[in-house]
């Protein structure tokens, strides 16, 4: 089972999120784990991909406008991947990814 923390500011735009928004993204990361236990890559509607000019930092879609940037930290469980999410909310969270 992957393990996830998030960083303050994280916690800070999830709270930001409306109730629907929170939903959708609830089941994009439903998604995710379930990507990440396959361990074969992402499913395409996520699109999931590094930031450009941000060394291991990396997005994901959970709407139109919706994104999420997380990067990867050391494993907590042997062979498991450890997720730190970043940020999530509109593109404007790219301005501080």
């Amino acid at each position: 089972m992957p393990t996830f923390e998030w960083q303050e500011r994280f916690g800070r735009d999830l709270a930001r999120l409306s109730v629907d928004q929170r939903a959708a993204f609830a089941e994009a990361v439903r998604h995710f784990v379930e990507d990440l236990r396959r361990g074969d890559g992402f499913r395409a509607g996520l699109r999931v991909k590094t930031i450009q000019g941000k060394s291991g930092v990396w997005e994901m879609t959970w709407a139109g406008d919706g994104r999420a940037t997380f990067s990867y930290g050391p494993a907590r469980i042997a062979g498991q991947a450890h997720v730190i999410w970043r940020r999530v909310g509109s593109h404007v969270i790219f301005k501080d990814a």
